[in-house]
Parts: C-alpha cells; sequence; structure tokens
C-alpha cells in the first residue's frame, strides 16, 4: 500500500511516521509513506499557499492551484491504472471510524490533504477529493494530526504489521465493543490488585471474564456502540454472570504483601499460619 501526505508541515508529519509501528511498516516495506509538501507546488517566488477569502472575513484560505498541481503530479504516479483514493480532511466529512479503515486498508493507494487555516478553497472539496472525512467533533489546528491517525489505523490493518496476526481483530472496534482491561506486574501495588481471575491460568474462565469485561465496558461507556450489538443469548447471560476462580485454580494465584504481612504478623505472636501455637524450643 501506498500512503501520501500533502502537507505544509513535512516535518511534523515525518516525525510521527519515523515512529513505532508506523516505522517499521515503512522499514519492512508493507507500507510505502510519501510525505509532500504543498510548498513545492506553487509557483511565486514566496511559495505561497494561502490567501484572503472572497466575501471578507477573517483568516487565510489554501489555495486550489498548488494543491491542484500536487494532486495532479500524484495521480500520475498512480500504482497501477487505478487512480488514488483522495481524502480531504475537515470537520465537515463524515466520522472516521474502524469500518471505514477496514474499507480503506483494501486500497492500494491513498492521497491524504492536510487542511489548514480557515480552510480550504471549496472547489477542492467539490472538484478535486472523492473523500472528505472528520476524526471528530473538535477544532485543530490543521489536518496533519487527522491524517496521521488515519495513516496509523489503516497500516495497523495490513498484513505483516502487527506481530500477532490476530491483533487487529482483537482490538477495539474490530467489533462494535470496547476492549477488555489490561493488567502486568506488580499483581498489587498501593493496594490495588490485579483480579484474581487473571492470575489463576484458568484461561477458558479468563476468556469468559474479558467478554463479560467488553460487554459491560461498552454498556456503560458506550451505549451508542452497545447498541449495535448482537448479543448472543451467552452475552446476554454473561452480563449478570459473577465469574469467580474455579476451586482448583486457586492454587496458582500468587501470594500478596497483604498475605505476608498476616503470615508474619501470626508468626510474632507465635501462632503457624494455620492458626495453632508454636513450642517454644529455648
Amino acid at each position: 500500500m501506498r500512503i501520501d501526505i500533502v502537507t505544509l508541515f513535512p516535518e511534523m508529519v515525518e516525525a510521527v511516521l519515523n515512529t513505532s509501528i508506523l516505522r517499521r511498516a515503512r522499514e519492512k516495506g508493507l507500507v510505502t509513506f510519501r510525505v509532500v509538501n504543498l510548498r513545492d507546488y506553487a509557483t511565486d517566488k514566496h511559495r505561497t499557499t494561502d490567501d484572503v477569502p472572497y466575501g471578507g472575513g477573517g483568516g487565510m484560505v489554501m489555495k486550489i492551484e498548488p494543491i491542484a498541481r500536487a494532486l495532479d503530479a500524484l495521480t500520475a504516479e498512480a500504482c497501477g491504472a487505478q487512480k488514488p483514493r483522495v481524502i480531504l480532511t475537515d470537520p465537515r466529512g463524515r466520522q472516521f471510524t474502524q469500518e471505514l479503515a477496514r474499507e480503506w486498508a483494501k486500497e492500494s493507494h491513498l492521497v491524504l490533504l492536510c487542511g489548514h487555516y480557515e480552510g480550504v478553497d471549496d472547489r477542492v472539496r467539490q472538484h478535486l477529493v472523492t473523500d472528505v472525512v472528520s476524526i471528530g467533533d473538535y477544532v485543530l489546528t490543521g489536518g496533519e494530526l487527522p491524517a496521521l491517525v488515519i495513516a496509523d489505523a489503516i497500516t495497523r490493518l495490513q498484513e505483516g504489521v502487527l506481530g500477532d496476526q490476530e491483533a487487529p481483530e482483537k482490538d477495539s472496534f474490530a467489533e462494535p465493543i470496547l476492549e477488555y482491561p489490561h493488567y502486568t506486574r506488580p499483581v498489587e501495588f498501593r493496594g490495588w490488585r490485579v483480579p484474581d481471575i487473571l492470575l489463576c491460568g484458568h484461561h477458558a474462565q479468563i476468556a469468559r471474564w474479558r467478554r463479560q469485561q467488553s460487554l459491560r465496558l461498552t454498556r456503560d461507556l458506550r451505549p451508542d456502540l452497545f447498541n449495535r450489538l448482537t448479543l448472543s443469548a451467552d452475552d446476554l447471560k454473561l452480563l449478570d454472570e459473577e465469574i469467580t476462580v474455579p476451586p482448583k485454580s486457586r492454587k496458582h494465584l500468587p501470594v500478596t504483601s497483604e498475605s505476608l504481612e498476616e503470615t508474619a504478623s501470626q508468626q510474632e505472636r507465635g501462632k503457624d499460619t494455620d492458626g495453632t501455637r508454636t513450642r517454644d524450643h529455648s
């Protein structure tokens, strides 16, 4: 896959593309990123890409000519006969979702056009792009961050990018449901203990607990997503079920600082951990 990002701030974009999963995908040749400086397609000596708006008003508007030249050049370089999908980041666009990420991840060539200033000459939206997209209902300084969000979401879905081949399907929004909580060492910190179910080694129960947590979190935090779920009979049961550690698995639970302190206290009182008094051999 090839992703071109057209921007007035190439250094900002390159800094993110050269980090973490995006960098690894780039180095492995799984995704080809090209950062295009829009000023390279301006023709005056000042490399002007914006001008005052017709009709008056504050701010500056990105000019259509440099954008058209850049898009013409990128289209001419298109991989194969199919023209690239050209996406403008704009708050008026449809909201970017995981479903949209999966759809666009199948494309061979994407061009992400970053808006800036007061906006982009509307003839760009009307005639030069195939899609207009927003990542949320809030105001940002420019389209670079939305473009990077889109690039990251799509890159993760490319085969071979993630170490775990099932990882994209396990992520939140692979279906309209939030991901379950994650924990790592230590078992206990400031009295906050990892749920025993995750420590017992009973993988079937752990899987049920994780599904339950995903369902409950989605119901409580994102009812809009929860209402889109098709719940199975087992899902409905899980919502109200109390999942506990099987008795045979309790022996696998690690000792915590709390239990160690209790044992030490009992020993200091001259008692064994089973409550019987020890003999004094002195």
